[in-house]
């Protein structure tokens, strides 16, 4: 590719790995996305972050991030935080968001302000020990139910509680991975997700629905990373009001977190097409069998170019910041 088709010429790291238990599928991430800048002729390195990060960015004299992490550590405004302190544009959302998004409890809450529907539930302390009953009873449940650590990814830690005797073992297992579990009506029905484009002062660009066919109807982690493990339906096969009523519903999401860059809203959409969300990931995985790329690929934009995409929301920060600087001068 010609020198004056790139975007920037400034070196861009590619953050991945780190120590968070998506650490593999971050890796995966990393790798592809590196890759893709090296096709498209950018100056760019892969990093894999530790307690190196410091050095390693100056050594290799990187310029700008390119955020390849998921979970916590990398997806929580953690790594953002640092990343603005020290003066480094970076992909994707802000600090705030970040954060925001990776906490389940606080987007919920957040969303449900917005009349944004979400499921019924509540939250279980490490330490305490509730009966399923007590919980059922108090957040008016009945099973099954979902359990799941308030800060993770990729389906880890999650149980689909059906019967009684599972409750122990499923609030033991979300408590390992977060301080925070959250107990929530499990949605029968279709689980769809969308992914959203942001540009600086645009409306987000609202990508094709993908439905997730599961085996056993169960999105857990091998399922999500297992290849021809899991049918994906893209565009999803859906009424089209529906899939008109979770566009705006993934819209307004990003918009109320305030996300930049790529970011992905999952649903789950019941028989009678009611749409709840679930969650928002606002660094959307980017591997093989990854749902952002499969939805942008729908709408004609290849791997490439999807990664010169999130790109520009750094150079987009960069300005910014550029701009903050001068009228502070």
């Amino acid at each position: 590719m010609a020198q004056m088709g790139r975007l920037t010429n400034l070196r861009i790291g590619v953050l991945m790995g780190g120590r968070s238990s998506e650490r593999e599928v971050s890796l995966r991430t990393g790798q592809a996305v590196h890759q893709s800048l090296l096709r498209r002729g950018y100056d760019a390195v892969a990093i894999d972050v530790g307690d190196r990060l410091p050095q390693d960015l100056m050594d290799q004299k990187v310029a700008i991030a390119f955020l390849s992490l998921h979970g916590p550590g990398g997806e929580d405004g953690t790594i953002q935080g640092f990343l603005e302190t020290i003066g480094m544009p970076y992909t994707g959302s802000g600090v705030q968001a970040s954060a925001v998004g990776m906490h389940k409890v606080v987007t919920k809450t957040l969303l449900a302000a917005h009349d944004i529907p979400v499921p019924a539930g509540t939250v279980v302390t490490r330490g305490d020990a509730p009966s399923l009953a007590q919980v059922l009873k108090r957040a008016k449940l009945k099973l099954p139910v979902v359990v799941k650590p308030a800060s993770q990814g990729s389906t880890i830690g999650v149980t689909i509680v059906r019967r009684a005797l599972e409750w122990k073992e499923a609030l033991a297992l979300a408590h390992r991975y977060d301080s925070d579990a959250m107990v929530e009506a499990y949605i029968p029905g279709h689980e769809v997700t969308v992914s959203l484009l942001g540009a600086a002062a645009q409306t987000p660009k609202v990508l094709p629905a993908v439905e997730i066919v599961a085996p056993d109807g169960f999105y857990d982690f091998s399922a999500k990373y297992q290849k021809g493990k899991t049918r994906y339906l893209c565009p999803a096969p859906l009424p089209a009001k529906i899939l008109r009523a979770i566009g705006s519903l993934a819209q307004r999401t990003y918009e109320v977190l305030g996300c930049e860059g790529a970011a992905r809203v999952d649903f789950r959409i019941t028989p009678k097409g009611r749409s709840f969300v679930l969650e928002i990931n606002t660094v959307p995985g980017m591997t093989e069998t990854s749902l952002l790329p499969m939805a942008a690929a729908q709408a004609g934009m290849d791997y490439d170019s999807l990664v010169e995409w999130i790109l520009q929301s750094a150079l987009d920060r960069a300005a910014r910041w550029d701009a903050a600087k001068k009228e502070t001068a």
